[in-house]
């Protein structure tokens, strides 16, 4: 059975999202010329400023294009969707970020991603631009503890990335925007759950299988296997489930505080995101930790994938000033 979808032709798939991105938001993203899938922030790279260069592949959105304008990301790098993309824009898009005080590039822990970036970097390295590579790897379903480097990166992308952002705006150097980077993502710990399949747009048919009654605790953003898969459960169970797992690894203090995102993987409503939340607060209010502030809705979605995941920030006096940073993207704004 093929899937709908509001679609013209597949092949450029991409390339027209990209141009109705732009026309919806011409005050804060443009395309290199000559490389359209390298999107820069209008008002964001300037002389002496770390570049932060973010990106991965499409349909995730916001993530990555979203959050690239003044305050967060630099430039951003379109792949084709749920693939890395290519070395060329990558390099385009740390010219394009480049003030002369380096460039970070920071992206989920995924094979192709890997490659890529660090092709680019070479690249980017032959025209004595220096660049550090800090890898998002938040999930925490997807490798265990002791092997914290393999795990992939997810929708606590959205709090690694804003942190960053804000060093690289408050003119840090690149050795303080790095370390800041890599304590933000090992304060980072996210777990979502998977209700149904989304479909690609080249092949209109679901991407995995999963039975009517059942859901996966752990799945990835593509539809990677998760830690447990059994019959659907209430709103409360399923964010027990999760945040069992956050709090146990995060092992937080009575009195401290946390940054929460409870995100939609797509076709999940903020009605359901909201029950979630809802038993979020209740498991930290009983943990005495505190919430400084929360964020429900689509930040890092899997094209119509039906599920959501949680997101806690192990919060510090450090991050929280950077948090709170303002920042003015093309699909996300603070302070």
């Amino acid at each position: 059975m093929k899937t709908k979808k509001l679609i013209n032709d597949p092949k450029v798939i991409i390339e027209e999202m990209l141009e109705g991105i732009v026309a919806a938001h011409p005050n804060h993203v443009r395309q290199v010329d000559g490389s359209p899938r390298a999107v820069v922030a209008v008002h964001g790279p300037r002389k002496g400023k770390v570049g932060l260069v973010i990106g991965g592949g499409s349909g995730h959105e916001p993530t990555f294009v979203g959050f690239v304008g003044k305050g967060l990301a630099d430039a951003c790098p379109i792949g084709n969707v749920f693939a890395s993309p290519p070395p060329d824009p990558i390099y385009e898009c740390a010219k394009a970020a480049s003030g002369g005080a380096g460039v970070l590039f920071m992206y989920g822990n995924y094979a192709g991603d890997v490659m890529n970036f660090d092709m680019a970097a070479e690249m980017a390295g032959m025209d004595e631009i220096e660049v550090r590579t800090v890898l998002t790897t938040d999930d925490i379903a997807s490798a265990p503890i002791d092997q914290k480097e393999k795990r992939r990166g997810v929708a606590g992308n959205f709090f690694i990335f804003k942190i960053a952002g804000a060093a690289c705006d408050t003119m840090m150097s690149l050795d303080e925007c790095e370390r800041i980077a890599r304590k933000a993502n090992a304060r980072t710990f996210t777990m979502g759950v998977c209700l149904a399949p989304c479909s690609l747009p080249q092949t209109l048919k679901y991407n995995f299988e999963l039975g009517p009654d059942e859901m996966e605790i752990g799945m990835g953003i593509h539809g990677e296997p998760g830690v447990a898969k059994g019959p659907i459960q209430t709103a409360d169970a399923v964010t027990d489930q999760i945040m069992d797992r956050i709090l146990g690894e995060m092992k937080p203090k009575p009195g401290d505080k946390v940054a929460v995102l409870v995100n939609s993987l797509g076709s999940t409503p903020l009605m359901e995101l909201y029950l979630l939340n809802r038993r979020v607060k209740q498991r930290l209010d009983q943990a005495g930790v505190g919430i400084h502030q929360t964020w429900v809705g689509n930040y890092c979605t899997s094209l119509e994938m039906a599920g959501a995941s949680i997101t806690l920030l192990h919060l510090d006096d450090e991050l929280t000033g950077l948090l709170d940073h303002p920042c003015d993207c093309a699909m996300f704004r603070a302070g």
